[in-house]
């Protein structure tokens, strides 16, 4: 069950979507969905609705909202550097960024709380592509609230940048899992070191590999490079992620 909700900020009201099982029953554990680059589309609410199943009252915001209204950009055509595709997929991705990420985030949590259907006490994130950072920073940004966090295909997780998420690692509680895409010049085998020892170094529980055979994106199957093993993978470790904490 889908529903189109308004969440709240402190820059605004945010599209958002919540997904619940379809049973009656309730409340449920709550969960974040952080979207990746390609923006809100039906692929998206297959995942929401495919984790919801599995028990889990799912909050997907739109990240793109102060942007306005959009129709999801043509990755195909932006890549092949199309004009209008490019111009598009910028408008997008300059209307957020590390704060405002985290002002939605605060959003989605105060969302949570007022819902009754929601279990919001203890909750679960989970992110793809540029989501899987956003995934690690609300980690590190509400430690008493996130208690699962997990990230695939994200990009820019270990860098230089005074923003990066591994820099967070000392606040973090959540137990972490981070699944980095095969030949990923975002996120390769040195920011993997780097971000598995910062967590270690905090003393987190986490899991942080490269799954060989997985392409950047090959979670959502509306993307070139889906990969069916693995994103069937993806489900089968996040939920256990989720149902080890939040149930």
């Amino acid at each position: 069950m889908r529903e189109d909700v308004t969440i709240p900020t402190a820059d605004g009201d945010a599209r958002g979507f919540a997904f619940m099982p379809d049973d009656s029953g309730g409340p449920w554990p709550a969960a974040i969905l952080f979207m990746d680059a390609p923006a809100i589309r039906p692929a998206l609410f297959d995942m929401g609705e495919r984790l919801a199943a599995a028990g889990y009252y799912v909050l997907l915001p739109d990240l793109f909202w102060r942007a306005g209204r959009y129709d999801p950009p043509d990755i195909a055509k932006a890549r092949a550097g199309d004009p209008e595709a490019v111009a598009l997929f910028g408008k997008l991705r300059a209307s957020t960024g590390a704060e405002r990420q985290m002002t939605d985030t605060e959003g989605c949590i105060e969302f949570l709380d007022k819902d009754p259907r929601a279990l919001p006490s203890r909750i679960g994130v989970t992110g793809y592509c540029m989501g899987g950072a956003i995934a690690l920073r609300a980690a590190g940004t509400f430690p008493e609230r996130v208690v699962a966090a997990a990230a695939f295909h994200g990009g820019n997780l270990a860098t230089d940048d005074p923003k990066s998420p591994h820099l967070l690692a000392p606040n973090i509680k959540a137990k972490v899992l981070v699944a980095g895409a095969d030949e990923d010049a975002s996120f390769d085998a040195l920011q993997k070191d780097r971000l598995a020892a910062a967590l270690a170094d905090a003393g987190v529980d986490a899991q942080v590999s490269i799954w060989p055979g997985c392409r950047h994106g090959w979670v959502p199957a509306d993307m070139p490079v889906h990969n069916p093993d693995g994103a069937e993978r993806h489900w089968r470790e996040l939920i256990a992620l989720f149902d080890g904490a939040l149930k």
